[in-house]
């Protein structure tokens, strides 16, 4: 897990209220960016007027964008082409169009991954935090969690620490329908990190992200001897087709498979579907022998 951040915001009160609570919980922030500010100091920290001169002179792990959606896509680019590894965008209602662009970036390097957008980021407990995550309900433990919905990851974390397990690692992947990093990619971090002892997938209508992983797990469990208990859920069972839910990525169209389908393809993989995320701390106890 990164140690260091980098701010990138155009919001001010909004990045430094952040700033102050990722700083208090121990995560090393290591200076701002703002343009048209370089060379100030905030919060004690050094400003920079770009990404790449905060990169050549403190080469931080993490950009964390604070930006406004119609500005995001410019700042999520920088960040890349900077080379920061890590890139965390929290904004919803990027424009299409901007989503795009950013992908087309993503694709065309290999040292930077974007986490987001529309998400509230990533968190180590007890170790750093990037986002916008209610950190104080997470406890260090061994559980790794991804999921597309934030709050559900936020049910899932308060599971997960009431049935003393904690978590290890909670990716929130994002809801838009272009995300910078997937479900699989996740499945991918678990699968290999050694203080993740049990996993939680959570997905929802819209796109095929949830198919994917059920690929993988199918893939894995095949091939491992002793794999780690997997408990997933989908949310989104009663949704009408054609109606956002919530945010722009759920939406079940009139080509997308429903939740009931994701859920299915999810447990013949070899995961333990639960109907809803208040079981899923007692679930994973059970699954580990605890």
């Amino acid at each position: 897990m990164p140690t260091r951040a980098s701010f990138t915001k155009a919001s001010l009160k909004e990045a430094t209220s952040n700033a102050k609570d990722t700083i208090g919980y121990g995560t090393k922030v290591v200076g701002g960016v703002s343009p048209g500010k370089g060379g100030r100091t905030h919060l004690d920290l050094p400003v920079f007027g770009t990404v790449k001169e905060a990169v050549e002179q403190v080469k931080p792990h993490v950009s964390a964008v604070f930006v406004p959606a119609q500005f995001a896509a410019k700042a999520i680019i920088e960040a890349i082409e900077a080379e920061v590894p890590v890139v965390v965008s929290v904004a919803e209602h990027i424009p299409v169009h901007d989503l795009l662009r950013v992908q087309e970036v993503l694709r065309t390097q290999s040292r930077s991954r974007l986490v987001g957008p529309n998400c509230p980021g990533i968190i180590a407990p007890d170790q750093c935090r990037v986002g916008i995550m209610p950190f104080r309900q997470y406890t260090r433990g061994c559980v790794g969690i991804v999921s597309k919905s934030g709050t559900l990851s936020y049910e899932a974390v308060g599971a997960t620490s009431a049935a003393g397990l904690g978590q290890s690692f909670v990716i929130a992947v994002g809801g838009d329908p272009m995300p910078g990093t997937t479900i699989v990619d996740s499945l991918r971090v678990f699968f290999d990190h050694e203080e993740t002892e049990g996993i939680i997938v959570i997905g929802e209508i819209g796109g095929e992200q949830e198919l994917r992983a059920a690929e993988m797990i199918r893939a894995y469990r095949r091939s491992t001897p002793n794999p780690k208990p997997i408990v997933a859920m989908v949310a989104g069972q009663t949704a009408p087709r054609g109606k956002v839910m919530g945010h722009a990525g759920a939406v079940l169209t009139a080509r997308d498979v429903t939740a009931a389908e994701k859920a299915r393809a999810l447990e013949d993989a070899g995961a333990v579907v639960v109907p809803h995320p208040g079981v899923m701390g007692s679930t994973m106890k059970a699954l580990l022998g605890r």
